[in-house]
């Protein structure tokens, strides 16, 4: 039983370090380099700029929140998935898994506490060869998110039968 908890903790660290990480790169992008203005734009890489961006809505700026009462609807929302998310992490026993919730989760109390706080979430990383522009302007919060989907889905297709029965397997010794 040890394990699994050990395991849980980490899946909780990450969340923390994905969550300060994204606080402190917004801090670091609208404070000391002040791009802070909707079109502030400062080019880091011929491929990356830091592009400052008000994201009104949720993923690919669907349920775009244009008054107070649907700022507070994304906020609950979105912090009702947290909860999904973090009770599902505390009943999972695979550390890949728990990997990827604790990505998740971290991006997503990053998303809350800018939507709290702001109203809106700060966007600032621009990926561009070119004009082509293969993804929207994202944070670290959104690249988390995405990576730690991606994980469970890749899991959940690719290595669920063989995990499954290892961690069966632990349970067994852990009980």
């Amino acid at each position: 039983m040890e394990g699994a908890w050990n395991r849980r903790l980490a899946g909780l660290v990450l969340a923390l370090i994905v969550f300060g990480l994204d606080q402190f790169v917004k801090w670091l992008v609208t404070g000391p380099l002040e791009i802070d203005s909707v079109g502030d734009v400062q080019q880091l890489l011929p491929f990356f700029d830091l592009r400052f961006t008000q994201n009104f809505g949720i993923s690919l700026g669907l349920f775009e929140a244009d008054s107070v009462e649907t700022r507070w609807i994304l906020v609950f929302g979105t912090a009702a998935i947290a909860v999904i998310v973090f009770l599902w992490m505390l009943r999972e026993r695979a550390m890949g898994d728990i990997f990827g919730l604790g990505l998740i989760l971290g991006g997503a109390l990053g998303n809350i506490l800018d939507r709290i706080l702001f109203g809106y979430v700060i966007d600032y990383a621009d990926l561009h060869f070119g004009t082509f522009r293969p993804f929207l302007i994202f944070n670290v919060a959104d690249a988390a998110i995405t990576i730690g989907v991606l994980i469970i889905l890749a899991r959940s297709f690719f290595l669920r039968d063989k995990s499954a029965d290892k961690d069966m397997q632990l349970a067994a010794k852990e009980s």
